[in-house]
């Protein structure tokens, strides 16, 4: 029931503002209503993901990182106990992946244990590539397939020689810059559209902004219903 130019100018907008745009915002651009605009939103994210089977090649860093805030910042009620570190108990784990120079892949994990990322990995790198990362343990067995460089971090130790991971560290500063800054909060259930719209804005931005919003547009198959999209 929403006309098509209202869909062409969120598409738009979506897609080209750098840090994404919140529904409210695009609510008081569209003159619609804020639960239509966050429908909308949320259907085009869901566009936004990358369903190639390419797999990244050449040297790739890798990191895992957490969504969800700082457990010392809440309020005394709402601390969770034992929650320090790489705990998940009150963050999302998500992990990304980014070939020099080329794509970025990112999406929510179960945690950040080896059997939950080796299998990311395996299912997104091109066996016998280089992989870059930091000196957590759950990289220790990707040696068998991969040539695996690490940088110690705990060590002061942040570049050696080509072995680096700034650049999937700047992503996921954009990442988490965009949900402070625009969005402020996002639950669980959603990330990983947030992670794909973020990860969509990195890999087209050698493109015009028509032209990320022409092949925004070839993505356009499928269907995500409301009922779909606001079940528990």
């Amino acid at each position: 029931k929403i006309k098509l130019r209202y869909w062409f100018a969120a598409v738009y907008l979506a897609t080209n503002h750098k840090k994404g745009i919140s529904s409210y915002q695009l609510a008081r651009d569209l003159d619609i209503e804020q639960k239509t605009a966050w429908f909308m939103l949320h259907r085009i994210r869901e566009m936004m993901k990358d369903n190639s089977q390419d797999k990244l090649r050449n040297i790739v860093e890798v990191d895992e990182s957490y969504i969800g805030g700082k457990n010392k910042n809440r309020h005394e009620s709402k601390k969770v106990k034992n929650a320090q570190g790489r705990s998940a108990k009150d963050k999302t784990a998500i992990v990304g992946m980014v070939e020099r120079g080329g794509k970025v892949k990112a999406y929510k994990i179960e945690d950040t244990k080896s059997q939950s990322l080796n299998p990311a990995i395996h299912e997104n790198i091109k066996l016998g590539a280089t992989i870059v990362t930091d000196e957590w343990g759950g990289y220790n067995s990707i040696k068998k397939h991969y040539n695996h460089y690490i940088v110690k971090h705990n060590a002061g130790e942040y570049v050696s020689g080509d072995a680096h991971t700034n650049t999937i560290e700047g992503f996921w500063s954009l990442l988490k810059r965009g949900i402070i800054g625009i969005y402020h909060n996002v639950s669980e259930k959603h990330l990983d559209r947030y992670c794909s719209e973020f990860a969509y804005r990195y890999n087209s931005r050698e493109m015009l902004d028509v032209e990320r919003f022409g092949m925004m547009l070839t993505h356009s198959e499928g269907r995500l219903k409301y009922n779909d999209l606001t079940a528990q």
